[in-house]
């Protein structure tokens, strides 16, 4: 079976858009650079999207749909001006037209079980491996649509793990089951508090604290919460200055210290860090103080883990 797209199309007029940025920056897991743009779909809606400059070309969605998932909305001035930390300033300028993306809510919270000890590329794949399986095809994209719970819990362990999940096809199979039954209801955390949604998430098999604050960032706007994975947490740990903390200890730290949109400074950080251009202050020197008034502030990378 094939779902056409819907035939919309246009262009919008956008100062603060790195769409290549956006798509790549360890929020979705699907978006396929094709010619001069972007392939894929959101929900089941095949969409291709080309940036020129501050113009965005979009073909396949109305302009309502697309601003809603690409968080257009959002004032990244104001998101800046919100953490004056000196690392944060620089991230933030670095990543300059990122956008937290408000995904389909199924999509989103099925992808980020895939998520524990994995790099974005493996997640990738993974994600992209159940599309082609299970998802349905898309006329207007090469990527199939990401595949419904219903489709998902028809499915065994092992076909899920022929994907490539490993121990998260358990949970993701779990998880599906119990949406497909209704007896969880994504849509239905959208009226709760973030702490409240947290712990319905966190009650689904595969879904710890780390996993469910992604999704309350990429797919419920919760811009306050910090996803605390490896990268983050060893660059809260700087900030901190302290050699251990527990990840709980590092989320509230980092709420506290990001400030009121912690979850979209987390996610610069976050991008800065994993492609390899976020420095951090070197630990303080045991040097006399005369001797460090003098000296000039060394700066370090932060190494990259073996998993994300």
């Amino acid at each position: 079976m094939s779902i056409s797209p819907r035939s919309k199309s246009g262009a919008l007029e956008i100062p603060e858009l790195d769409l290549a940025m956006t798509l790549n920056s360890g929020q979705a897991f699907h978006w396929t650079a094709m010619g001069e743009g972007w392939t894929g779909c959101i929900g089941e809606t095949a969409v291709f999207l080309r940036q020129k400059g501050d113009k965005l070309e979009f073909r396949g969605i109305g302009e309502k749909d697309l601003c809603h998932y690409l968080a257009l909305d959002h004032d990244l001035e104001a998101i800046r001006a919100s953490c004056d930390h000196p690392v944060v300033r620089e991230a933030s300028l670095g990543c300059r037209g990122l956008r937290i993306l408000r995904q389909p809510r199924w999509e989103c919270l099925a992808t980020f079980i895939l998520s524990p000890m994995k790099q974005v590329a493996h997640i990738r794949q993974m994600s992209l491996a159940l599309r082609a399986r299970f998802g349905t095809p898309l006329s207007g994209t090469p990527i199939p649509a990401f595949p419904s719970a219903s489709a998902l819990a028809e499915a065994t362990e092992q076909e899920l793990r022929s994907c490539g999940l490993g121990f998260r096809a358990k949970g993701l199979l779990g998880t599906a089951r119990l949406v497909a039954s209704g007896e969880f209801d994504p849509e239905a955390l959208s009226t709760l508090s973030t702490e409240e949604a947290r712990d319905a998430l966190c009650s689904l098999p595969g879904i710890g604290r780390k996993v469910a604050n992604c999704i309350l960032l990429f797919a419920y706007g919760r811009l306050e919460v910090v996803p605390v994975d490896v990268w983050i947490g060893r660059i809260l740990g700087s900030f901190r200055g302290r050699r251990k903390a527990t990840p709980a200890e590092l989320e509230r730290y980092g709420e506290r210290v990001l400030g009121p949109y912690a979850g979209y400074v987390q996610q610069w950080l976050f991008h800065r860090a994993r492609t390899g251009l976020l420095e951090l202050p070197a630990k303080k020197s045991t040097k006399s103080k005369a001797t460090a008034r003098t000296a000039t502030p060394s700066r370090r990378r932060i190494p990259r883990p073996v998993t994300g």
